[in-house]
Order: C-alpha cells, then sequence, then structure tokens
C-alpha cells in the first residue's frame, strides 16, 4: 500500500492523522442534510480538512505502518520520509492527488487542499452515500392511491387437468433426471482424467529433478580468491521516486566532490542516493556529522550490504 491508504485506514477510527514533516488530516463529523439545490440528500459524514501546522510526530501512523507490514518502528518512519519527499517532488511540476484524501496543489505560493467526498469514514452511517431525493418523490407519486386504477376482481374457476397433461409432465421430469444424471456422469470423467494427467505431470517433473548428469571426465576447478573491501555503512542524501531525479543528484555530489553513488531501489521502490560509503561506523559517523553541519541536516545513516 501507498501512504494515503494508511491515512485512509486511520480516518476510520480516530479524528486527526499527522503525517510527519507534512502536515494533519483533521475530520470534523457533519450531520445529515438536503440539498434542495441539486435535489440531493447527503448521509452524516466526517469532512476532511488539512492543517499545515501539524507536523510533529505523534507516532500514530509510523506505528500503525510497523504493525501492519511487520517492520521495525524506525523502517516506518524512514517509508514515511521517503513519501513526503516523493510527493514534494510531484508537487513542484504539477498538483498531487491522494487517493481516498484529496488534491494538493501550490496557489500563490501556497499549499492548497481540496478534499475529496467519494468515501464515507463516518463508521456509524456503514457507508451511506448520496440519494436523489426527485427519485424518492417520483416513486411516492408513482405510488399514489390517488392514481391507482385496480382492475376488477374476476373469480377464477378451478379447472382439472386433463389426464394426458400428467403423463406428459412425468415424462419430463423423467428427460431432465436422465439429463442431469448423464451431465454429472460427464463432469465426473472430465475431473477424473484432469486428476489423472496432473499426476503423470507430477511424476514427470519428479524424475527431472532427481535426474543426475554424470561427466566421465571432469575439469579440474578453479579456485579463486577476490579481496573485496565490504562498506555497509553509508551517508544517504535521499531517497527518489524518479530515476532521474536520483541520476541528476548524483550528478550534482560528484561535481561537489563527494563519492556518490546510486545504491538501489528500495521495497518501497525509492531510488536511495548516498554521499559516500565507508568500512567502519566510526567513519560514516564523522562524515555524517559534517554533513548535517554544513551540507543538509536531513542526511542520515543507512548500514546495509550492496
Amino acid at each position: 500500500m501507498n501512504l494515503a491508504n494508511y491515512i485512509c485506514d486511520l480516518l476510520y477510527r480516530y479524528e486527526c492523522v499527522i503525517v510527519p514533516h507534512f502536515g494533519g488530516f483533521v475530520t470534523n463529523e457533519k450531520s445529515a442534510r438536503l440539498d434542495k439545490s441539486k435535489e440531493t440528500l447527503y448521509p452524516p459524514y466526517k469532512q476532511i480538512t488539512f492543517n499545515g501546522h501539524l507536523k510533529n510526530n505523534d507516532g500514530l501512523l509510523a506505528n500503525y505502518i510497523a504493525s501492519v507490514d511487520k517492520i521495525s518502528y524506525e523502517c516506518a518512519l524512514n517509508y514515511i520520509k521517503f513519501e513526503i519527499e516523493s510527493w514534494m517532488d510531484k508537487l513542484r511540476d504539477e498538483d498531487l492527488n491522494l487517493n481516498g484524501l484529496g488534491t494538493f496543489s501550490w496557489t500563490d505560493g501556497k499549499l492548497h487542499f481540496e478534499p475529496q467526498n467519494k468515501t464515507n469514514y463516518l463508521l456509524s452511517s456503514f457507508g451511506l452515500s448520496s440519494v436523489l431525493a426527485r427519485d424518492l418523490h417520483g416513486a411516492e407519486e408513482k405510488d399514489s392511491p390517488e392514481e391507482k386504477v385496480l382492475p376488477p376482481v374476476i373469480p377464477l374457476q378451478e379447472k382439472k387437468a386433463p389426464n394426458y397433461l400428467k403423463y406428459a409432465a412425468v415424462f419430463v421430469i423423467g428427460l431432465s433426471a436422465i439429463g442431469f444424471g448423464a451431465k454429472m456422469y460427464n463432469d465426473y470423467r472430465t475431473d477424473q482424467w484432469v486428476a489423472e494427467a496432473q499426476k503423470q505431470q507430477e511424476q514427470i517433473e519428479q524424475k527431472i529433478e532427481n535426474a543426475t548428469f554424470v561427466i566421465s571426465k571432469p575439469l579440474p576447478a578453479l579456485k579463486l580468491e577476490l579481496k573485496t573491501e565490504k562498506k555497509s555503512f553509508h551517508v544517504i542524501a535521499g531517497a527518489f521516486r524518479v530515476p532521474e531525479n536520483a541520476e541528476r543528484k548524483v550528478g550534482q555530489l560528484l561535481q561537489q566532490g563527494y563519492e556518490a553513488r546510486i545504491l538501489g531501489v528500495n521495497r518501497w521502490n525509492l531510488t536511495v542516493v548516498s554521499y559516500g560509503s565507508y568500512k567502519t561506523r566510526n567513519e560514516a559517523l564523522g562524515a555524517l556529522d559534517s554533513i548535517q553541519k554544513n551540507v543538509a541536516e536531513d542526511s542520515w545513516l543507512l548500514i546495509q550490504e550492496f
């Protein structure tokens, strides 16, 4: 799931869901109303608003992601950070549409939010949607007793069915039973054939798996010893949804003298870029401290072998 789906899940149970370093989605319960101009009846619902000042992490969203995906709390925070960076990258060029929540856009240098009203997050409304009032009114008029004219009731005389009709009915029922039995027999034969074919296929695959190939004069094995330096400590410059942005960031860092590179794509399909990689934790922490003081405060340390 993407980050918007986690937020939607929480809005059913909570009145406020804060996305750290981005803002909070707040819900306000609204009563049922009738829009006479549109002739539409709206059930009770939760109205979604966005507050850009609610940026402090309260742990609700990160803990929920960690419990659903069975990951650590720190990994959940990193995932949220990656998603927010991708949101901001997209907002630089176009509007950001979050399914189930609404649309963000820049208007006069300010972040504007337009909520969606397709989903009813109020549990007591049981997912009810809007209803056209004119359809209800039309149905009442249609069923009005003043406009209904009932035809006169004519009593029916009971007639006994001729004997030949009884025999014909018994004959039809017998044919139906025979046809149904034939169909059951054909289905049984088909199932038997499919089961036998699957059994033969499994036996062939088992023979292939157990087969061994013997070479009369095998070549001597070559032993190669390669010395590689493992650099498992990485100072991260950012993670990007668009690979071209990651390549552009690497080019900028290389021009600045860093040994930058793309580490790969993480589990959230984000391309991770590092300032540099180091063999020991102390080297990496020293570089991280220098970068946070002089270049970027949001840089962080990743410990992983690539």
